[in-house]
Parts: structure tokens; C-alpha cells; sequence
């Protein structure tokens, strides 16, 4: 029996390799599958890129033009993949251009690890040459983090960061390892994390719950349906098509949830939010029964929560405890996986449709047509919208591209009129409304889904803020193509100064330079449309290269997004003009 023993140990022993810590780094990666990785190099990362170097045949780097840019790009590939997203920069002003994008991760839960270089251990404290306490800066907008001083402890490390940034409700994870650790040696093994203790990524579906909110759906004759994120980040999209072709239910969408659902389906009844639509913001208000899908509850979602659904019941369907119950009172939380706890609920729903109760979203529908839509995407006026622009798109991807969207007018014009067909289709800042995201994301979110069309919208103000990523798309010849809608101005702001401050327009009207001799610069072919007769042919050009594109459309200065919801509004307070 003991020779026994003694055999099987050694027949299960894990072989090892003597290394130093930053070949263990890349091996790591590999380990989980990484091919993929955007980032810039600095000193105190230097190791790492040195033995990135060697393997450069099997894990491809992005040398994006700034830190900030690594990180929308991995976010843009992880919400096109469904992978983690991969980001590595050097330490001080390396690791603090990540701040933007990691806090953009962590409120969009996008699945993503930050590898930092960090000055020796022993320098730790006295304020050396870039140093800087990545650690202390990122902790409130991480998932987890950690900082690594010894070689041997990078393999366990990693694991647990590709683990943490991927389970349950996904996170950014940001690994600080010091230089001394990257040149020091260890016996390399490599096992996958398979659990953290303490840590429940997923908790436990209460029967009772499911049973309370099937009785809530069969009873319900106003019941609508708001849909999140969480539906994609958990592949649920054919649980929820299920579940409210079934019950017959109107569904809504945030901004992070378009996608999920096409938007043809006959059941979706659009976008609630600030700038989302008149019917399902107004009867918000009026169902007897309110859904919430994987969402939680974001202020431009919910108005006034003094009198946000205040008539109806809420079932919240959720994966984060920390999630129920802080914005929005609930009568019934279902946690769990939601595709999951969508498959275990739909046996227990009775077949039902609302056909007049969908019909009143339809009739505010033709309100919002006739008042706001028809003449944002037939427009009247001499002078360019950026709706007909959406409109335009639409008509040469059949709703097939992926789009990638800015932060601004262009974005809720976006979110509003473009037409999707497939999920994981509209990459977006969304939480954190980071300007200058769409560029970098953009060429994430090619990389991501290579088979697909990818379009960036972005605005005049945020596209600047970003632009030096054009140098990527040059040196990569990644055929995103690029839509700059250009009003001369920061659009957002301006249409809020003009409702709400009496129309001072202070610091908002932008002189914007050339942006064809840009995008020419980087050798990115371009056209500008400033008449109406020009766009179309226009647009068909851009779609059918096969190469990165540049267009530039020359649109109304001060045209507005409508419906709107001001800040501290009841969701019933739409503006329609």
C-alpha cells in the first residue's frame, strides 16, 4: 500500500521549469489562452516585454499610441469576444493612464487584467523614478488587485486574476508587479483558478423566488421588461427571447443592453433612459409589473426614483447581491446566473401576450415619430442630422456591424436609430460616459470579432481626445471605420447650456482642425460630406473598403437629442421638443 502511494505522488507530480518571473508572466497568459495583448512599454516593465519578444509568434502586442488607449482597446475586444480583455504598461505615468479605462471597466463590468510595472521592492515608498502606489489608486475601481514582489508568487497571482475578472459579475483586475520580481527566478507550474475562498461569483437560486416572481408574471396585465448587460455578459440572449416571447412581454433596453435582442423583434418596444424612448419611459410608470433583467438601476435610467414605478410590483433579476435593493426598492430578487434563473422561471410562466397593453407602447411610438424621429431621419432642414447619418449606416450593414460609440449627442443618436441584428453589436461607454472610448475601442472590438463590420461614431470633441490612435490603426491596418459627426461643437454640454443656461455657450464651441489632412497623415483614406446628395455614396464607399476609413460628416451645429428626461425628473416628464 505504501509503494503505492509513493507511486501515485510521484505519477501526479506537476514538472516545473526554472524561469525568471517575466518569461512566468507570458507563460501565464498563455496558460489562459491569451493571444492577444494591447499595452507600451516603459522601464519598469521592460523584462516583461524583453520575454514578450520571444514569443512574439504566439502572443500578438498592440502598441497602442497612449496607456488610456490599451485599455478602451482590450474593453472593446472583450465586449466583442466575450474574452478578458489584456492591458500591460510600465509603471507612474504608465500605470496611471490605465485609471480611465479600468474605472470605465469596472461600472460596465467588462472582464479585463491590467498587468503594471512597478519599481524594485526595495524603492517601494521613497518615491523613486515613476514610481508610483497603483495599488492605492486603483483599489476603488477594481474588481481586485494586487501587487506582486516575489517571482514565485506571479503564477498563483494570474490565475486568480483571470478567475476574479471573469466570474460572476466581470471586473477589471489590476496586477502591479515589481521590477526585482520580473528578473527573479522560480520553478514555474501553472494550475487554473477554479476558486477564490470567500468568494461566491455566482449565488445560490432560491426556489421560493422563482416561484413568488412566476406568480407576479402570470398575474400581471401591464408587465414590461427592462434588459441589461447582464444578459449579454451571461449569454442569455435565446433565454430572454424565450422568456418574453412566452409571457408576452414588452421589453425595454438600457443602453448596455441593446444588442441582447434584436431590434426588429416585434417585442421591443425600445430605449429607457434620458435620452430613450417616449413609450417606455412614460408607461414606466403606468405597468402594473416591472422586470429588471440584468440592470441595475442607473440614475439615467431611473429619474426620480421618488417616483420611479412607485404603481407596480419589481421582480430584479441579478447575479450582484450588493445590487438589490440599493437604488430601487424590490419586491422579489431573484439572484443567479440569468441564464440560469430565465431557463429554471420559464416552465413555470403561462403562454400569455398584452396585445393592447403592447399597443399602448406603440401609440406613444407614433407620437414620438410624428414629434421627434421622422425629422431627425428625414430631416427637413438644409443642414445635415445625425440621424439620416445612422440612418444611411443601417441601409449598407443590414444591421449586422458592430458599432462603436462615443460619449455625447452622438452616442444617444446612436443607441437610438441604429438597427442591430446580433448581440455583442453595440460597444459603448456607458456608466462612466468616457469621452475619447470609441477610437481605441474600436480597434478592440475588430480584433475581437474580425468577421465583422466595425463602425466607431464619434463626436468632434471626443474624437481629439483619443485621435493619436490613429497611429495604431496605421501601423496595424485594422479596417475600422471611423465616422466623426462634426458639429463644431461639444454637443452634450451645449444642448444643456441651451435648455438649462439660457444659452451661454461657455467653452463648448470647439475649433476643430482638418480632420482629412489627419486621417491623410496616417495614410487612412477620407472623405468630408457636407451636402445631403453626397452622403449615401458616401457611406456605401466606407462600408465596402477593405481597408481603415476615415468620414467626416458636417452636421447641424445646434440640433438636439430628443425625448429627454432632465436630471431629477420623474421618467414621466419627457420632453418631446
Amino acid at each position: 500500500m505504501e509503494t503505492q502511494t509513493q507511486t501515485l505522488k510521484k505519477e501526479t507530480k506537476i514538472s516545473t521549469e526554472r524561469m525568471t518571473g517575466a518569461e512566468a508572466v507570458i507563460r501565464c497568459l498563455l496558460a489562459e489562452g491569451v493571444d492577444l495583448i494591447y499595452g507600451y512599454p516603459g522601464g519598469a516593465i521592460m523584462p516583461v516585454y524583453d520575454e514578450l519578444y520571444k514569443y512574439r509568434d504566439q502572443l500578438h502586442h498592440v502598441l497602442t499610441r497612449h496607456e488610456q488607449g490599451a485599455t478602451h482597446a482590450a474593453q472593446g475586444y472583450a465586449r466583442t469576444s466575450g474574452k478578458v480583455g489584456v492591458a500591460i504598461a510600465t509603471s507612474g505615468p504608465g500605470a496611471t493612464n490605465f485609471v480611465t479605462g479600468i474605472a470605465d471597466a469596472q461600472i460596465d463590468s467588462t472582464p479585463m487584467v491590467c498587468i503594471t510595472g512597478q519599481v524594485g521592492s526595495h524603492l517601494l515608498g521613497s518615491d523613486a523614478f515613476q514610481e508610483t502606489d497603483i495599488i492605492g489608486i486603483s483599489t476603488p475601481i477594481t474588481k481586485w488587485n494586487h501587487q506582486v514582489t516575489k517571482a514565485e508568487d506571479i503564477p498563483a497571482v494570474l490565475a486568480k486574476a483571470f478567475y476574479v475578472a471573469r466570474s460572476g459579475r466581470p471586473g477589471p483586475v489590476l496586477i502591479d508587479i515589481t521590477k526585482d520580481a520580473q528578473f527573479g527566478e522560480l520553478d514555474f507550474t501553472y494550475s487554473t483558478c477554479k476558486g477564490v475562498r470567500s468568494y461566491k461569483p455566482v449565488p445560490k437560486t432560491d426556489p421560493k423566488t422563482l416561484e413568488q416572481a412566476a406568480k407576479l408574471i402570470n398575474n400581471a396585465k401591464k408587465p414590461m421588461v427592462v434588459f441589461g448587460q447582464g444578459v449579454i455578459l451571461g449569454e442569455a440572449e435565446e433565454e430572454l427571447k424565450n422568456f418574453i416571447e412566452k409571457s408576452g412581454t414588452p421589453s425595454a433596453w438600457t443602453i448596455l443592453g441593446l444588442s441582447a435582442l434584436p431590434t426588429s423583434h416585434p417585442l421591443n418596444v425600445g430605449m429607457v433612459g434620458m435620452h430613450g424612448n417616449y413609450g417606455p419611459n412614460k408607461l414606466t410608470n403606468e405597468c402594473d409589473l416591472l422586470l429588471a433583467i440584468g440592470m441595475r438601476f442607473d440614475d439615467r435610467v431611473t429619474g426620480n426614483l421618488e417616483t420611479y414605478a412607485k404603481q407596480a410590483k419589481i421582480v430584479h433579476f441579478e447575479i450582484d447581491p450588493a445590487e438589490i435593493n440599493k437604488n430601487v426598492k424590490v419586491d422579489v430578487a431573484v439572484m443567479g446566473d440569468v441564464k440560469d434563473t430565465l431557463s429554471q422561471i420559464l416552465p413555470m410562466v403561462q403562454s400569455n401576450s398584452h396585445d393592447s397593453w403592447l399597443q399602448a407602447f406603440r401609440d406613444h411610438d407614433a407620437i414620438e415619430y410624428d414629434k421627434v424621429i421622422k425629422e431627425e431621419l428625414f430631416p427637413s432642414k438644409e443642414g445635415l442630422s445625425m440621424g439620416e447619418v445612422l440612418r444611411g449606416i443601417n441601409k449598407e450593414t443590414g444591421g449586422d456591424a458592430v458599432i462603436v460609440s462615443d460619449v455625447g449627442q452622438h452616442q444617444m443618436i446612436a443607441c437610438r436609430y441604429a438597427e442591430f441584428n446580433k448581440s455583442k453589436s453595440n460597444i459603448t461607454s456607458g456608466g462612466l460616459g468616457t469621452m475619447g472610448f470609441a477610437l481605441p475601442a474600436a480597434i478592440g472590438a475588430k480584433m475581437g470579432a474580425p468577421e465583422r463590420e466595425v463602425v466607431a461614431i464619434i463626436g468632434d470633441g471626443g474624437y481629439q481626445m483619443t485621435i493619436q490612435e490613429l497611429g495604431t490603426i496605421f501601423q496595424t491596418k485594422i479596417p475600422v471605420k471611423i465616422v466623426v459627426l462634426n458639429n463644431d461643437f461639444l454637443g452634450m454640454v451645449r444642448q444643456w447650456q441651451q435648455l438649462f443656461f439660457d444659452k451661454r455657450y461657455a467653452s463648448t464651441e470647439m475649433v476643430n482642425p482638418d480632420f482629412i489632412k489627419i486621417a491623410e497623415g496616417y495614410h487612412i483614406k477620407s472623405t468630408r460630406v457636407t451636402k445631403r446628395e453626397n452622403l449615401q455614396e458616401a457611406i456605401a464607399e466606407m462600408i465596402a473598403s477593405k481597408e481603415p476609413y476615415f468620414l467626416e460628416v458636417c452636421v447641424e451645429k445646434e440640433n438636439n437629442v430628443f425625448p429627454m428626461i432632465p436630471t431629477g425628473a420623474s421618467v414621466s416628464d419627457v420632453r418631446l421638443e
